[in-house]
């Protein structure tokens, strides 16, 4: 189906391997047969956005200055929506909508309601995502809307969680990376946890739906997913 879609501006960067991901994952999930039936994406990758989780955690800058930053930029660009492939980015989001007048897609919103839409009646949710999101409460607050409760993995899990993260940033996604993530899920899933959400976008680099015994939900592809039915 080739014609006019909507530009799509993409704040990225967040990491590039990630950005990268959601990049590849928006062209296999759209229905092409020829070039001019993808999508334009405006791709911002820019690894200089100060570390969110830092910021989160107040030992670091904000760097919502510099996503405002971006979002402009994009918007001079050509961009008519924007999206951000980061969860904790999220955390910064009203700074990002502030910035411009144009729409922008929210990853937590858009997974939280593709969750809810697999797993009907679901009560308890496990949470894959690095300590920025999680202290940020991003997951935890959209989820308690909808009467969800989020399952976090304890202190260890969570260390071991940022050390995996870490590694996949630096280019490791080898099978012992892997295991580590599949054993935080297991751990989730051993508390009840009924699906697990890939809440940042590095997880889904060695975590594929499958890979556990509950459904994992790829907050990446919701964003794809997403970006795909709103540009056009």
């Amino acid at each position: 189906m080739s014609g006019r879609t909507k530009v799509v501006g993409v704040l990225g960067g967040m990491g590039p391997a990630a950005t990268l991901d959601f990049f590849a994952r928006v062209l296999a999930l759209t229905p092409a047969k020829t070039d001019q039936d993808h999508i334009r994406l405006i791709i911002d990758s820019n690894a200089q956005v100060p570390n969110r989780n830092a910021a989160i955690a107040g030992t670091g800058p904000s760097p919502a200055p510099v996503l405002a930053e971006m979002a402009r930029g994009l918007k001079r660009a050509g961009a008519e929506l924007l999206v951000m492939p980061c969860n904790a980015a999220h955390a910064f989001l009203d700074e990002v909508k502030s910035a411009t007048d144009l729409p922008v897609i929210s990853i937590i919103d858009v997974t939280v309601a593709e969750t809810l839409r697999r797993r009907t009646g679901v009560k308890r949710i496990g949470l894959l995502a690095a300590e920025g999101c999680i202290n940020a409460g991003l997951y935890q607050r959209a989820f308690a809307a909808h009467g969800v409760d989020v399952i976090l993995p304890d202190a260890d899990l969570r260390t071991r969680f940022m050390g995996a993260l870490s590694r996949i940033k630096k280019g490791d996604i080898g099978e012992a990376v892997r295991a580590d993530m599949r054993a935080i899920a297991n751990a989730l899933i051993a508390n009840d946890a009924e699906a697990i959400i890939a809440g940042c976008t590095e997880v889904p680099l060695v975590l594929s739906d499958g890979d556990v015994a509950v459904p994992l939900i790829s907050s990446t592809d919701c964003l794809a997913f997403a970006t795909i039915a709103a540009a056009r």
